[in-house]
C-alpha cells in the first residue's frame, strides 16, 4: 500500500483522505500540562491541542478540565523540548508535532477505517505495553475498558496490573495511540466515560 503526506493530507491508493495531523493524543490532558509547564500563550496551546483559546483559558482558571491529569507530550513522542522552546521564545510560531506520532496517528487512522484487516505480530506483542501504559495513565479506567480499547482480554489486564504476567519483566509502558493499537478518538471517549463514572460515583457518596 502506498502512503504519502502533503500538508494536512494522506494518500492511500491514490484516494484523497482529508485528516488533522496536528491534534495530540487526549488534547484537554496535553493543554493542562502545556499550560503547567510552558510560557505557550493559550493561542499557541488551543491550535495545537485542536481546541478554542477560552476553552485554554477556563482551564487555566480551572473552570474547564477539573480533575484531568496533565499528560507530558514529551514523554510520549509527540513534541519534543526544543519544539517547546522555539515556539516559546515566537508567539507567532506554531507547535509541530513529531514526524514518529503523525505516523502513528496516520496507521491508526487506517487500522479504524479496517483498511489493515489483521493484527500485525509487532502489534499484537506491543498490546502488554499499551495495557501497562493505560493502567499507568488512565487509572479511572476499569480493566474491562483497557482490554476493550487493546483487543485484550480482562485477565490479562489483571495479571498485568498485579505484576503476575508471565512476560512482566519484558513490558515497557508504551502509548498505544502511537503503537498504532487504538485511536486517540476512541482512547479519549472511553477516558471520558470512565471519569464521568467516577464523578458521579464521588457525588453518590458525599
Amino acid at each position: 500500500m502506498g502512503l504519502k503526506t502533503e500538508s494536512n493530507l494522506i494518500f492511500l491508493n491514490e484516494n484523497k483522505v482529508i485528516l488533522d495531523m496536528t491534534t495530540p493524543l487526549m488534547p484537554k490532558a496535553t493543554a493542562v500540562w502545556l499550560i503547567d509547564n510552558t510560557s505557550l500563550s493559550f493561542n499557541q496551546i488551543a491550535d495545537f491541542c485542536g481546541m478554542h483559546e477560552l476553552e485554554i483559558k477556563g482551564i487555566a482558571d480551572g473552570d474547564v478540565a477539573a480533575g484531568v491529569k496533565g499528560i507530558n507530550p514529551i514523554q510520549i513522542g509527540q513534541l519534543t523540548r526544543d519544539e517547546i522552546t522555539r515556539c516559546e521564545s515566537n508567539q507567532n510560531a506554531k507547535l509541530q508535532i513529531t514526524e514518529s506520532a503523525e505516523a502513528a496517528i496516520v496507521a491508526n487512522r487506517a487500522v479504524n477505517r479496517k483498511i489493515i484487516k489483521y493484527t500485525p505480530v509487532a502489534m499484537r506483542e506491543n498490546k502488554p505495553n499499551a495495557i501497562a501504559w493505560l493502567l499507568k495513565n488512565c487509572p479511572e479506567m476499569s480493566e474491562k475498558q483497557i482490554a476493550k480499547i487493546t483487543g485484550s482480554t480482562t485477565p490479562t489486564v489483571l495479571s498485568i496490573k498485579n505484576k503476575t504476567h508471565w512476560n512482566m519483566q519484558s513490558i515497557t509502558p508504551k502509548d498505544p495511540v502511537l503503537l498504532g493499537i487504538c485511536s486517540r478518538t476512541i482512547l479519549d471517549d472511553e477516558l471520558n466515560k470512565a471519569r464521568s463514572i467516577k464523578e458521579k460515583l464521588n457525588e453518590n457518596t458525599k
